[in-house]
């Protein structure tokens, strides 16, 4: 069955309903089943690094087993991605979460010697670009104007909650029985595998057999369209420009809390400092979204975008823990406000066919600038006082994001790049080897066919939230 979304662009009389999102019923399909496989996954990660601890005593090993799941995203993200352009994407999230849920029971089994459990993890790990790039590129198939900037606030909010209940009930498991909670993780593969086939309609794949060319071109092709196309590429530079300072805090929690616990004991200050950020998300994104209309949102996005850096500047006067969370909350609830509309206008500037491999792109992206950004300031932190690396570090951060505002596409040109994407020839269709197309003022091609509406969480900037390199701040 094939469905069709409307191509009406968003009201800016007001803001999209919780209940209009919801009434959707593969919307509610979509967000069960990534809940549920969020909630599992953040129960594995804790179960895995106890058992791999458990089974070497080695710090080192049980780091390895918590950080692999990151490796796919940094050796081979925007090509796997590729693939879910492909094929249909109810087949490719339905194939991957059974292809998780099968590892899993394997991984549970006792006798697997450590050695095994890191490749069968990693073996784990290679199903999720693909199967975060199909649930990307559907979104905007399900979900239509300021419905789909409120479904993905709710997305980004529901994956850090995800996060915090996942890993306190997957010590709480693993403390118990490791093997009992990644048979959770893998029952929660199996039921977003039956919500997915039950409720989504099976769409044709946005990549033909007889359009196919070869997978790395294809995949080049995703880097061209992001970043040959300047109002793409003015949207991934400010959602990279967030990532490289709104992480930090985070990053660096351990340490800061070791060294500047401010009465509170180092455990408890390093928690306060590591949650605030997520929650700050959480609440971002829903206030946001809900309370301002659609034009307001989008006026709102380059304020809050220098906003972002600019509220960790005063780490710069040591402040107490309490006052760095509430610094890192701040930061959290700007970045949030602003994401949703950027992923909404990232994917309905994207043309036919490209929601995948942008995804794929955009997820890499974030992941390896928000590890830079830790590793980076890490190392300052080895030489200079934490509150000044941070300081500076976000001061920098509001020049950068300063000039990508001042630098930032007119209303007139995303409208153009907006009309060109959705009115031009499905890319998808073009014969291998021929150039990628770039949007360009136009409505129409020659053709006059008109394409249906697209926009990003999925996310072409990122997918499932992840840890290290999170991805809960990235275009969906």
């Amino acid at each position: 069955m094939e469905a069709t979304v409307s191509d009406e662009r968003p009201s800016p009389e007001g803001p999209a309903t919780f209940r209009e999102v919801f009434a959707e019923r593969e919307y509610r399909a979509v967000f069960a089943a990534s809940t549920l496989s969020w909630v599992g996954d953040y129960i594995a990660k804790a179960a895995v690094t106890l058992l791999v601890y458990e089974e070497t005593r080695s710090v080192a090993l049980s780091a390895a087993a918590f950080a692999v799941s990151y490796l796919p995203w940094l050796v081979g993200g925007p090509l796997l991605a590729t693939l879910a352009e492909r094929h249909r994407y109810r087949q490719v999230m339905v194939l991957c979460d059974l292809v998780r849920m099968a590892l899993m029971v394997v991984i549970a089994i006792p006798v697997v010697p450590v050695e095994a459990i890191l490749a069968l993890l990693f073996a784990t790990t290679l199903a999720n670009p693909p199967s975060q790039a199909a649930k990307s590129a559907l979104m905007p198939l399900i979900l239509s104007g300021d419905r789909l900037v409120l479904g993905l606030s709710i997305n980004g909010s529901v994956g850090q909650a995800a996060q915090v209940v996942g890993y306190l009930a997957g010590a709480a498991i693993a403390a118990f029985s490791p093997t009992v909670a990644l048979l959770v993780n893998a029952a929660t593969f199996a039921l977003s595998a039956a919500l997915v086939r039950f409720g989504v309609a099976d769409r044709p794949p946005a990549m033909t057999a007889e359009h196919r060319s070869h997978l790395l071109r294809e995949t080049g092709q995703g880097f061209q369209i992001v970043f040959g196309t300047p109002v793409l590429r003015a949207i991934a530079i400010l959602v990279f420009s967030a990532m490289l300072f709104s992480v930090v805090p985070e990053g660096l929690a351990a340490a800061w809390a070791s060294e500047h616990a401010g009465g509170l004991d180092a455990g408890t200050a390093q928690a306060i400092i590591m949650a605030a950020n997520p929650i700050g998300f959480i609440l971002g994104g829903l206030v946001v979204g809900r309370a301002f209309g659609p034009d307001r949102r989008l006026a709102l996005m380059r304020p809050l975008a220098v906003l972002s850096p600019l509220v960790l500047v005063p780490a710069l006067f040591d402040p107490p823990p309490l006052v760095v969370a509430l610094l890192a909350a701040l930061c959290g609830f700007a970045v949030a406000g602003m994401l949703p509309v950027a992923n909404g206008l990232f994917v309905r500037a994207l043309p036919d066919g490209y929601r995948a491999r942008a995804f794929g792109v955009m997820a890499t992206g974030v992941q390896v600038i928000q590890g830079l950004a830790v590793l980076v300031t890490g190392l300052l932190a080895e030489r200079y006082r934490i509150p000044v690396v941070v300081g500076v570090w976000s001061a920098a951060g509001v020049v950068l994001m300063s000039l990508a505002a001042l630098s930032w596409p007119s209303r007139s040109a995303i409208d153009a790049a907006v009309a060109a994407a959705q009115n031009g020839p499905a890319t998808a269709t073009r014969r291998p080897g021929t150039a990628v197309p770039r949007p360009s003022a136009g409505g129409r091609s020659g053709n006059g066919r008109v394409a249906t509406e697209e926009q990003p969480g999925g996310d072409p900037v990122g997918g499932r939230p992840d840890e290290p390199g999170r991805q809960r701040h990235a275009v969906t």
